[in-house]
């Protein structure tokens, strides 16, 4: 398949070196006769289709003599070697930074104007647009030394799975704000080459509080040697992965118990007598399918009635079998738990529904449920102890629904940096502040289920002590 025309203009823009001087000798510049820096462009309005004729310099003695000299105007519309315009990288960093969209939302808003992968929006985010934003922070720099002097600093270091072993992008950033602190290129990720990356913060003299890594022992070491009075925290993404396959495979032993007790129970009646959908779907062509039958209305309101009782029964049965079917991804989608809110949902919507009409297939089904979930009740004890902690606390709770986090809002008065700070520095328990994830999370905290039941008690008991 040909590539689509639209990438290709008639008419080709060329560029010239805009220098009239050589920048070492001052000495003048010969345009050359040949044109280089070919390739096309797409921007958010237009596809371009590009080169320029470069300068050098033929003062005997000078430096730089023959060296060519390339066109600014044509160094402003892509990276070297990139295709995609600036404006394209600038859009998927506002949408990422700022709205916090995942990138195949990202994905479907770009493709509208310009032709690009989900693979290559990724690509563009963490290979160009993290490395301009490190440079463009540069600004940011008295406003970060009186946030040091104010709260500290939090930082994380992170890094870039490498692919055919190369060199690795690493990112420090300062959580509290998003700014991004320090990024380059690591061909090597032990002790050492971590200090050097580390030490022109470290050289700043601004107080760090605590730093979050993903508990790489070459990172956590340089951190204690760069940072040595700073709290040491592991970030909850790295941890989840890591923890990924033992909690996977307690859910999935949970939603199997769940799952097989209702189709013990109800089994029978979910069971799906006949095909939902024909073999064959509608076809066209020289053959086409004939025309459906039209269905016959019912005549009487009872009947109208029936049919409609009939109906609820029916997309009740099919959504049960569908619950049973569910797939998780973990670590942040579990099918065990899933599953186990959502039937708790059908059984709600069935308490309604009997109260007004008791039909024995339903009543049956109900039955069936809550035998099967009353099974399995045991495994949300650990959710329940988070959440009658902050219930006693007068802290009313978002109770997650087959989630690893609680969200809760902070005490009036404090910005949710405030607070996570405050527990971290009075009751050594660590929460993440909600506008980390965007000015709508301002007003709340997050907790972390992602520890031992014991442990969470703990962290309940020091928050108690606090004086709220």
């Amino acid at each position: 398949m040909r590539t689509p025309k639209a990438l290709y203009p008639t008419a080709p823009t060329m560029f010239m070196c805009e220098l009239s001087h050589c920048p070492d000798c001052e000495g003048p510049l010969r345009l050359l006769d040949y044109v280089t820096g070919r390739k096309t462009i797409q921007t958010l309005h237009e596809v371009l289709r590009v080169g320029y004729r470069p300068k050098a310099c033929d003062e005997p003695g000078c430096r730089v003599a023959e060296r060519p000299w390339p066109s600014a105007a044509w160094q402003q519309l892509a990276p070297k070697y990139g295709t995609y315009g600036y404006d394209v990288i600038a859009q998927i960093g506002w949408e990422r930074q700022r709205g916090r969209a995942a990138f195949e939302l990202i994905h479907a808003r770009l493709r509208q104007r310009v032709q690009i992968s989900e693979s290559a929006v990724r690509y563009l985010y963490h290979q160009k647009y993290l490395p301009l934003l490190a440079c463009h922070e540069r600004q940011h720099l008295p406003a970060l030394r009186a946030l040091a002097q104010t709260s500290g600093l939090l930082l994380s270091l992170d890094g870039l799975m490498p692919e055919g072993g190369e060199a690795q992008l690493w990112v420090v950033r300062e959580l509290q704000t998003g700014w991004t602190l320090r990024s380059g290129w690591l061909s090597n990720q032990d002790e050492a080459t971590f200090v050097e990356f580390l030490r022109p913060l470290a050289e700043l003299g601004l107080p760090v509080k605590a730093t979050l890594s993903d508990k790489q022992r070459s990172g956590v070491l340089a951190l204690a040697a760069v940072f040595p009075q700073a709290r040491q925290a592991y970030c909850q993404l790295h941890y989840l992965q890591n923890a990924a396959a033992p909690v996977a495979a307690a859910d999935e032993q949970m939603k199997i118990a769940l799952r097989q007790g209702v189709r013990a129970a109800v089994g029978d009646l979910i069971r799906q007598k006949t095909p939902e959908k024909p073999t064959e779907l509608t076809i066209t062509g020289l053959l086409p399918s004939p025309l459906p039958t039209p269905r016959t209305t019912p005549t009487s309101l009872a009947a109208s009635v029936a049919q409609e009782q009939e109906q609820i029964v029916h997309d009740l049965l099919q959504r049960v079998r569908y619950l049973l079917t569910l797939k998780g991804r973990p670590p942040f989608r579990l099918a065990g738990q899933e599953m186990f809110a959502r039937l708790q949902d059908v059984v709600r919507s069935l308490d309604q529904l009997l109260r007004h009409q008791p039909e024995p297939r339903l009543l049956e089904l109900r039955t069936g449920l809550r035998q099967a979930l009353r099974a399995v009740r045991p495994t949300q004890r650990e959710l329940r102890v988070v959440v009658a902690g902050l219930t006693r606390l007068g802290l009313p709770v978002l109770v997650p629904r087959a989630t690893f986090f609680v969200w809760a809002p902070v005490p009036k008065g404090l910005a949710s940096t405030e607070w996570a700070s405050r527990l971290l520095r009075e009751a050594e328990v660590v929460v993440t502040p909600g506008v980390g994830f965007g000015p709508h999370g301002e007003g709340y905290y997050r907790i972390a289920l992602t520890v031992e039941q014991a442990r969470l008690a703990e962290a309940m008991e020091r928050l108690a002590r606090l004086a709220l």
